[in-house]
């Protein structure tokens, strides 16, 4: 077996059993989306798949009416100039959404978070978020003290993940040209609309979810 295939298998076998090892994965039916559209499956600032990073998932209406529904705190503040009244995030215990304004975050807990370090859940009951802190670290707060971490670490973070990205995007690359069919493809504007292409389009065809990250990647950053 060549070399390139045997790194191909490997890496199959890596995103799927990292995928259904997530605390903050649950069931697709089990899942609220907010947005609508082709790629209403992808965080629009990311392009991370939001049934897999339901729990730390936030939402909030954009000036044109429509909603735009993130994977996590981080994504919602960076994409984000300001935060309106109506932003909404999933409650860990019922999986539905809430105002993340009444919300009562868990932040540093051991549970790992979605783009941080420090990780940030969310609950509607404040006796809920104490027993969480309880069993996994972590202190309850506010979503504006919340907010204000994460708007500190943003820049901090974002140094992490495009690291992170630049290894995926060489995945990704060895991916595409290995996996994928010959085709001329538009201008992305986003990683999200580079993974509703390639998911919708079927040039990939069927791969994990990761792996359609991983050449969604390298598809937007050869296009910048």
């Amino acid at each position: 077996m060549k070399i390139a295939t045997r790194l191909l298998i490997m890496l199959v076998l890596v995103f799927g059993f990292a995928e259904a090892k997530m605390f903050q994965t649950v069931a697709p039916e089990k899942a609220e989306l907010l947005q609508t559209g082709k790629g209403k499956l992808y965080c629009p600032n990311c392009g991370m798949n939001l049934v897999m990073f339901y729990k730390t998932s936030h939402a909030m209406k954009q000036h044109d009416g429509s909603t735009h529904q993130y994977c996590s705190m981080h994504c919602l503040v960076e994409a984000n100039d300001q935060i309106n009244a109506d932003a909404q995030v999933v409650d860990v215990s019922g999986l539905k959404f809430i105002n993340a304004h009444d919300a009562h975050y868990v932040v540093g807990s051991s549970k790992k978070g979605t783009m941080t370090m420090n990780s940030k859940y969310a609950f509607a009951a404040k006796a809920d978020a104490e027993a969480f802190a309880k069993a996994n670290g972590g202190k309850v707060m506010s979503f504006a003290d919340a907010v204000k971490i994460a708007g500190k670490a943003i820049n901090k973070e974002n140094m992490m993940i495009d690291k992170k990205r630049g290894k995926m995007a060489e995945k990704g690359k060895m991916m595409y040209g290995k996996m994928c069919k010959a085709t001329d493809l538009p201008e992305f504007a986003s990683i999200a609309d580079a993974k509703t292409h390639i998911v919708d389009s079927g040039v990939c065809g069927k791969l994990e979810d990761k792996q359609f990250q991983a050449i969604a990647i390298y598809l937007f950053r050869k296009g910048k």
